[in-house]
């Protein structure tokens, strides 16, 4: 039985964005680069790691809200380097008060240097005081479909699970549990973390997913503006086709054009 797919919004928090690509601001090799790939990209939503980029904290020094207005951009304030939930929490507040109250953020967690990998019993931690806090807590998480339905009880409004390890390009190593993510999800599933190129985003999309997050892939490409635009049209495509559902798969061929009434 096919399945009729209708397009909804990507809402988050209350507000509603066309599109669902969502960018990081590091690795890139001067704030011009950055602003003319994030403006390639078409993204609305822009992540930053408030312990390792200025957004007011350092005056004197180049601040990245001059080139990525909030009034153009909603800023995505991330825990990036993150070890423990006191940290994290700790992170948030000093976002909400640089921003001026702002509550959207990004949380996450990580185990280590070496694999960066979530550590989910200090990110559930954390999500329980930030939620509790008036937070809008969008969180980074492993592909534990258990762990993702714990998050989305506490109260979180999206959630991040990884497609491979930060920065190592390997595209969604695992889409079996993805997919049971997004069959249980009552809150937007974005991937994060582990798209290596444009047709990495098209498969994460063609699952289901609400959106993309993505900085590595962009930014370490021989040319980011281009491959920025390039993750643009490959968000749209993937969500295009999973609306439209894709042709069953056959073991044989079968003919595009019928046989019947072939002239003999």
């Amino acid at each position: 039985m096919s399945t009729v797919r209708s397009d909804k919004p990507f809402v988050l928090a209350g507000r509603t964005y066309r599109s669902r690509l969502l960018v990081g601001t590091g690795k890139y090799r001067d704030m011009e680069e950055t602003r003319l790939a994030i403006e390639a990209s078409g993204a609305e939503i822009v992540t930053v790691a408030v312990r390792r980029t200025n957004l007011g904290q350092n005056p004197g020094e180049p601040n990245l809200l001059d080139i990525l207005p909030p009034d153009r951009y909603t800023i995505l304030p991330n825990t990036a380097g993150c070890y423990d939930a006191i940290e994290a929490v700790r992170t948030c507040r000093l976002a909400r008060e640089l921003l001026d109250g702002h509550n959207l953020v990004k949380l996450e967690v990580l185990a280590d240097q070496k694999t960066l990998f979530p550590n989910v019993i200090e990110t559930l931690k954390a999500a329980e005081v930030l939620v509790k806090e008036g937070f809008d807590v969008m969180v980074y998480t492993s592909d534990d479909p258990i762990i993702a339905r714990q998050l989305a009880e506490i109260g979180c409004i999206a959630v991040m699970p990884l497609a491979g390890l930060i920065g190592t390009g390997l595209g969604i190593c695992n889409p079996y549990n993805l997919r049971i993510i997004l069959e249980e999800a009552k809150i937007p599933v974005l991937v994060d973390a582990g798209v290596g190129t444009a047709s990495d985003a098209t498969i994460a999309m063609e699952l289901g997913c609400e959106a993309v997050l993505m900085n590595s892939a962009i930014a370490h490409a021989q040319q980011p503006i281009l491959m920025a635009e390039a993750m643009k049209h490959a968000i749209v495509a993937g969500r295009l086709a999973y609306l439209a559902g894709r042709m069953p798969k056959k073991l044989y061929a079968s003919a595009s054009s019928p046989l019947d009434g072939l002239i003999k």
